[in-house]
């Protein structure tokens, strides 16, 4: 379990650092946002994905409060998947299975919980989060309700356009 929470918390850190970091940083990351109708301003939401993919990859690789991390990356992708990779199945035609890929895995870290290598197992919390359906209800319900939850309140399609 350590080389896949240790592989899908570098990928998501590096897209929260990513969003802080690099290219136009939050302000371009913002008007991305924006870009994909997301309201009432990119900035809000900039800032929110930034700090859930940080906070989840880190979290990710230490194995510590392992199924609440993992629901953090399966919200980020279920915002991902429906604002920005609506395009088809594919990654080449602006599809979702990347985010799905990252969900996925992170909805199995959650089930299978973070493994021995983990400060989930260190202090005894693997118990408690980590019991295979307690921790994949942990990882899937808040990551999938969240995630539903910013779309439907914050998510306004662009209106298509006939240049």
């Amino acid at each position: 379990m350590l080389a896949a929470r240790v592989i899908v918390g570098v990928v998501i850190f590096l897209h929260g650092y990513n969003k802080v970091f690099r290219g136009g940083k939050i302000a371009g990351t913002a008007s991305w946002f924006e870009g994909l109708g997301m309201r009432p301003n990119g900035r809000i939401h900039a800032y929110a994905a930034a700090t859930t993919e940080l906070g989840a990859g880190v979290l990710l690789c230490l194995g510590l409060l392992t199924p609440l991390a993992a629901a953090g990356v399966i919200g980020i992708c279920t915002v991902a998947a429906r604002t920005d990779h609506r395009g088809a199945f594919f990654m080449f035609k602006n599809g979702w299975e990347y985010v799905f890929v990252l969900g996925a895995f992170a909805a199995v870290i959650g089930a299978l919980g973070p493994g021995a290598w983990s400060l989930d197992a260190a202090t005894g919390l693997e118990e408690i989060l980590n019991v295979g359906w307690r921790g994949l209800l942990i990882a899937l319900v808040p990551g999938l309700g969240l995630g539903i939850a910013t779309i439907l309140l914050f998510w306004r399609p662009p209106e298509a356009t006939n240049d």
